[in-house]
């Protein structure tokens, strides 16, 4: 009997350290300094794209057919980032990823589509790399993702 009462005890305590942990909605808002920024970036280069609340803007080239994500999501996917300029610092085909450990504007952008859908997200440095930047990536950079949703896993 103290057996079951410990595997019991196991199991709720397992149970409640589920991704819900790590799947807490999005509270972070861009800047009002970074989103006027790349909104003259999209004047200036005749792109127009549909401006979410929390300071990123996307253009839905195909909503897609299938499930959509949740933060709690793991989705592959195909993608090019690039920067303002146009140099492409990245790309995946057939990637996986859990969508609660990527960067601030694809967990709130990528859940815009479903499975088999097409998004272009403008990210403000705060919802990508921010003042540190990564990589290839300057620091402060508007930054362009090409992202195609092959999965919802």
């Amino acid at each position: 009997m103290n057996k079951i009462i410990f595997l019991l005890i196991i199991i709720s305590a397992l149970a409640s350290c589920n991704k819900k942990e790590n799947c807490a909605e999005i509270q972070t808002k861009a800047p009002e300094s970074e989103v006027s920024n790349l909104k003259n970036y999209l004047t200036t280069n005749s792109i127009s794209a549909t401006e979410d609340a929390r300071g990123f803007f996307y253009i839905i080239a195909n909503t897609g057919t299938g499930n959509k994500p949740t933060i709690c999501s793991s989705v592959t996917v195909n993608y090019e980032g690039k920067l303002s300029n146009g140099t492409s610092f990245d790309s995946g085909t057939n990637v996986s990823f859990a969508l609660s450990g990527l960067i601030e504007g694809w967990k709130e952008g990528i859940p815009l589509i479903a499975q088999g859908g097409k998004i272009t997200l403008y990210l403000p440095p705060s919802l990508a790399y921010g003042i540190n930047g990564s990589g290839s990536i300057p620091g402060n950079a508007n930054l362009i993702f090409i992202i195609d949703l092959v999965a919802v896993n």
